[in-house]
């Protein structure tokens, strides 16, 4: 069986958070060459009947999709994590259950991220899109780019809004899903969901009983049921990291949380590496805008995390986008991942000499990680201005946020 990564999502809500505000992040464990590309999509308007071409499927379109600004991995159409402009944010989680996941092509569950933040007002409409798409098209293919073996997994979700989140686990098509508006919470590569159930898939029960996994007698305890017998809970052991935080959650904490390696937060192994990162603020004050940070690059502890504010006419940033092949893309054609297209985008060629100098632990690296640090400083302070400011959000002056950030990046790696 596939070995799920170990990545992380954690959210705090007020008072833990500090200032009303609630904290997101999510740290991105993939295979080490893998890019990820962040990307903006304008809201749109769609003619009746039309289809959306997924990463293996094809499934119905919806008239209208909203504005999201994700991270993925650049060969697949979904999302590793993202949010929308209605303030949710969806991050998703590869887990091994007792039912082995589906090899046959249907939705990954990064396509089941994007569709959830292209479709969902709230957290609870994109959880509701997520487990319909689920009945209907199922789950199933390759999560990697990879000719030689198909690794193939269930999925858990963290999707979070301005009031509550929702910790959705599903096997195959059934699901189960917990409603948090208090404290904090964290999930990884393995079922956390036991006896508080919210909401479920009508026939939850009946299919565990049917499968000999529960008895109808016990109390319903759905990672006892699910788990594997082998899964060991140690190896999320990171999922503390914000419950031992003794101050309030802020920004800084969460991005401090995703670059911690020796709590296992941030992966850097032989097979995998934290390949992206994301931190999102929400504030409950609705007249303030959410903001939401993405390094765009690989491990956080040698990367910048950088602002986006939702607006009408937000600029692209091409510079975070990995090239296009188009129909002529290997992961397009079958039999799939025939070759590997060089992926990196600007930004990710840019930041491999700062990764690489960083990393031999020099007096120039140490120097470099400092300068970048206090670029990053600014930024959030520039950030933290705008949440306490009484005055309306100026669309002009953040349309290029995400944009400028990335091309003083880039200029200053050069």
């Amino acid at each position: 069986m596939a070995v799920a990564p170990p990545s992380y999502c954690f959210v705090a809500f007020p008072p833990r958070a500090k200032d009303g505000l609630v904290v997101f992040g999510k740290n991105s464990a993939r295979p080490r060459e893998e890019v990820q590309e962040v990307v903006y999509f304008s809201a749109a308007d769609h003619d009746h009947e039309s289809k959306v071409e997924c990463t293996y499927i094809s499934i119905d379109q919806v008239p209208r999709t909203h504005a999201i600004v994700i991270s993925r991995p650049a060969w697949l159409w979904g999302a590793e994590m993202g949010a929308n402009e209605h303030g949710v944010c969806i991050a998703n989680e590869a887990v091994n259950t007792r039912e082995p996941a589906a090899e046959t092509e249907a939705l990954l569950g990064m396509d089941l991220v994007r569709l959830g933040l292209e479709r969902g007002t709230t957290a609870k409409e994109a959880l509701d899109v997520i487990v319909s798409l689920l009945e209907e098209h199922g789950q199933g293919g390759n999560y990697y780019e990879d000719a030689n073996s198909c690794q193939s997994f269930q999925s858990a979700y963290l999707i979070v809004d301005r009031e509550e989140a929702w910790v959705l686990e599903t096997v195959g098509k059934y699901w189960a899903a917990e409603k948090i508006t208090e404290g904090e919470k964290s999930i990884c590569n393995q079922l956390s969901l036991t006896t508080k159930i919210d909401a479920e898939h009508p026939e939850l029960r009946n299919y565990a009983q049917s499968r000999g996994w529960w008895t109808g007698e016990d109390e319903f305890n759905f990672s006892e049921v699910f788990a594997l017998a082998d899964d060991h809970r140690d190896c999320c052991a990171g999922n503390n990291s914000l419950e031992n935080q003794g101050e309030s959650i802020t920004v800084q904490t969460m991005i401090d949380i995703l670059r911690d390696k020796a709590s296992g937060v941030c992966v850097d192994s032989e097979s995998f590496l934290t390949t992206a990162s994301t931190v999102s603020v929400l504030p409950q004050n609705r007249s303030s805008p959410c903001i939401h940070y993405f390094t765009g690059t690989p491990d956080p502890s040698r990367s910048i995390f950088k602002p986006f504010i939702f607006v009408d006419n937000v600029k692209p940033v091409p510079k975070a986008q990995s090239p296009s092949f188009g129909d002529d893309d290997p992961a397009k054609k079958n039999p799939r991942f025939q070759e590997k297209p060089d992926r990196r985008h600007e930004l990710y060629k840019a930041h491999e000499w700062a990764r690489a100098v960083i990393g031999s632990d020099q007096e120039q690296g140490r120097t470099l990680r400092k300068t970048m640090l206090e670029l990053e400083r600014q930024g959030l302070e520039a950030m933290e201005e705008i949440l306490s400011s009484s005055s309306p959000l100026d669309p002009e002056e953040v349309g290029d946020l995400l944009y400028d950030c990335v091309d003083t990046e880039i200029k200053f790696f050069k």
